[in-house]
C-alpha cells in the first residue's frame, strides 16, 4: 500500500472491522441510493456456495475476459492486498482507483457500515467508474442477508456446493443453509446448481420454484445421467484420462477442456463456471471455444498453488472446512506421496470445524508444523499439536521456514486450515508486502 490517499481510508477500514460482521441489507440500500445505485448501472452475476463459490467465480471471469469483454471480480477475504477483492479485467484494482471508490463510499455512504459492505459498495462504485461490462460477486456468508445480496436483476445466480459451516449464522442443516444461500435466486433468472446432495437441492428446487428463478441447471452427480426433465437441465461434468474435464448435454458440443485450477474437485467447480456462462449470455453459446481457453487460463491464488522455494515445493489450499480439507487430501493423495514425503503446516480458527480437518489432513504427513492464524481467535498450536503430534511456531511465517528447513528435495509442504494462514505465508514465500487481516 503505498498511496498517501489510501492510508486513511484503510485506516477507517480497519476501524470498521472492529464491527465484525452484521448481516443485514438495510445499510446497502441506503448506501447505494445515496451512491446513485451503481449496482444498477452495470451487469452481474452472482456466486455462492460453501466451497468453490472463489474458483468458479474466478473461472467464470476468465470466461467472460476470453469472449472480450471488459470484467470485474469481487471476492473475499484478500489474501495478502486488500486490492485484490476487487479486480477490473483480471488485475487487482490500482490503488488510486480503490482510494476514489473508498473515499466515495466512505464520505458519501451513510454512518454505520461494517467493513463488508464499505467494500463491497465499493466494489459496485469501482465497476461502474472502469465501465465494466459484466461483473462476477462471490456471495461473503450465506446468501440471503449478505451485503452482496442487492442485486435485483442479475444475469444468473449459482450454489456451487453446501456444507455445514457457519451453521450459526445459517443453519444447522444442510437443507437450512441452502434455503439461506438460494437467497440470490431472482424470478426469470438463471439459477445453476453443483452436485448437490438431496438434502440441499430438495431445498434449493424448492426456493427456486417459490421465486420462479429460472431456467434450472444441475450438475449430476455421479450415479447420474444428463437429462431434461421438470424445467431443470441435469448435465454432466467428469474427468477425462488425461485430466482434462469433460461437460456433456449442456451444449449440443461437448466440451472438453484443460482446467488452468489444479484438482480433482474443479471439474465441478468448471462445469458450474460454463453453465453459468452459457446461462446468462446466451450469445456466448455459440463459441465453446471461448468456454475451453477462459477455463485453461483461469487462475486463483492459494487453491492448490505451488510454489518453488529454497528447492522445495510447497502447495497452498485455503481449505479452511473439512469438506475443503477433503478435497485438498485426494489431491495430495493422488499424487503418490507417502506421509514420509509430506511435511503439513496448518492452523485454523476457533470457530471452524478444526477436528475434522485435522483429522483428514493430519495423516497425511508424518511431520506437522502449527501455527495461530491472525483474524478471528484461533485454536492454540498447542491444542492442534495435542490432537496430532507436531511442532509449534509462534507464526505462520516461521511455520514456513521450519518447514523449508526439515522439508527434503522431493518433499512436498502442505499449508492449510485457514485462509489468512495462506495469505500470511504466500506472502513470505513471495515477498509481497502485506495489508493487515481483517477476517471478513
Amino acid at each position: 500500500m503505498t498511496s498517501s490517499r489510501l492510508i486513511p481510508l484503510v485506516d477507517d477500514l480497519m476501524r470498521r472491522a472492529g464491527r465484525g460482521m452484521s448481516l443485514g441489507l438495510d445499510r446497502m440500500h441506503a448506501a447505494l441510493a445515496a451512491l446513485g445505485n451503481p449496482e444498477a448501472k452495470r451487469r452481474f452475476v452472482h456466486v455462492t456456495g460453501t466451497n468453490g463459490k472463489g474458483s468458479t467465480s474466478a473461472m467464470v471471469e476468465a470466461i467472460t475476459r476470453e469472449a472480450g469483454l471488459r470484467t470485474g471480480l469481487y471476492t473475499s477475504p484478500h489474501l495478502c492486498r486488500f486490492a485484490e477483492r476487487i479486480r477490473v479485467d483480471g488485475e487487482p484494482i490500482a490503488e488510486l482507483a480503490l482510494a476514489d471508490a473508498l473515499e466515495r463510499v466512505l464520505v458519501v455512504a451513510p454512518e454505520g457500515l461494517t467493513f463488508f459492505e464499505a467494500m463491497t459498495l465499493a466494489a459496485f462504485v469501482a465497476f461502474d467508474a472502469a465501465d465494466v461490462e459484466v461483473g462476477v460477486i462471490e456471495v461473503g456468508i450465506g446468501g440471503r442477508l449478505d451485503a452482496t445480496n442487492v442485486l435485483e436483476r442479475p444475469l444468473g445466480t449459482a450454489i456451487t456446493s453446501v456444507a455445514l459451516d457457519h451453521t450459526a449464522l445459517l443453519g444447522e442443516t444442510r437443507g437450512a443453509i441452502t434455503r439461506d444461500k438460494a437467497g440470490i435466486f431472482r424470478r426469470d433468472v438463471p439459477v445453476v446448481l453443483g452436485p448437490l446432495d438431496d438434502e440441499a437441492l430438495a431445498a434449493a428446487l424448492e426456493v427456486a420454484r417459490d421465486v420462479g428463478a429460472g431456467p434450472v441447471l444441475r450438475v449430476a452427480r455421479p450415479s447420474e445421467r444428463a437429462t431434461n426433465a421438470d424445467g431443470v437441465c441435469v448435465f454432466e461434468a467428469r474427468a477425462l484420462p488425461d485430466g482434462r474435464a469433460r461437460i456433456e448435454g449442456l451444449l449440443p458440443e461437448v466440451v472438453e477442456a484443460e482446467l488452468g485450477l489444479a484438482g480433482a474437485h474443479q471439474i465441478g467447480n468448471a462445469a458450474v463456471a460454463t453453465a453459468l456462462v452459457v446461462s446468462s449470455m446466451p450469445a456466448l453459446k455459440a463459441r465453446p471455444e471461448l468456454i475451453t481457453r477462459g477455463l485453461a487460463a483461469a487462475r486463483w491464488p492459494g487453491r492448490l498453488e505451488r510454489i518453488e522455494r529454497a528447492g522445495k515445493t510447497v502447495l497452498l489450499d485455503c481449505a479452511h472446512n473439512p469438506h475443503g480439507a477433503a478435497a485438498l487430501a485426494e489431491h495430495v493423495c493422488s499424487l503418490g506421496l507417502s506421509p514420509d514425503r509430506v511435511v503439513l503446516v496448518f492452523g485454523a480458527l476457533a470457530d471452524k470445524a478444526w477436528v475434522g480437518m485435522l483429522d483428514v489432513l493430519g495423516p497425511l504427513a508424518d511431520r506437522r508444523i502449527y501455527a495461530e492464524p491472525k483474524g478471528r481467535a484461533p485454536v492454540k498450536a498447542t491444542e492442534l499439536s495435542a490432537r496430532f503430534a507436531g511442532l509449534v511456531a509462534p507464526e505462520g511465517r516461521e511455520a514456513i521456514r521450519r518447514a523449508l528447513v526439515v522439508a527434503g528435495p522431493s518433499d512436498l509442504v502442505v499449508v492449510a486450515g485457514s485462509i489468512y494462514l495462506v495469505g500470511e505465508i504466500r506472502g513470505e514465500l513471495l515477498g509481497l508486502a502485506c495489508d493487515p487481516v481483517v477476517a471478513l
